[in-house]
């Protein structure tokens, strides 16, 4: 699996992000089972409340173009520091079994996790 390419995939989409309200800007780029990259930006919105992180947009259009089996996501954003996925998004990382977490900062150097090690003890439901 190519880490850097999906990492600069991430920092590519990051420059599409409408964040007029944090001036964070956040990219994300997801990997699916049959090679497609999906990727997302944070979508910012003045009641925060309606704010959309970038993992769950690149996860959230995965779905809607009929993916649901994934390798890797890659996140990355404007900050010196490596950026992780907030809560909310480790929960959609964990309902859709993403196992390889990719936190970049922004100069495109990074770490890689298991979904394990950042969700540990994920909400799960029986279907």
């Amino acid at each position: 699996m190519d880490y850097d390419f999906l990492v600069t995939r991430a920092l590519e989409a990051r420059e599409r992000a409408y964040a007029p309200y944090s001036g964070l800007r956040v990219g994300a780029a997801l990997l699916t089972e049959d090679g497609r990259i999906y990727t997302g930006v944070n979508v910012e919105n003045i009641s925060y409340g309606a704010t959309n992180c970038a993992e769950r947009t690149a996860i959230f259009s995965a779905i809607a173009e009929g993916r649901t089996s994934f390798k890797a996501i890659a996140v990355g954003s404007d900050l010196e520091k490596t950026i992780y996925p907030c809560g909310i998004c480790r929960q959609v990382l964990a309902e859709f079994k993403v196992p390889v977490i990719i936190v970049s900062d922004s100069k495109g150097k990074y770490r890689v996790y298991r979904l394990e090690e950042l969700m540990p003890s994920a909400f799960e439901a029986e279907l």
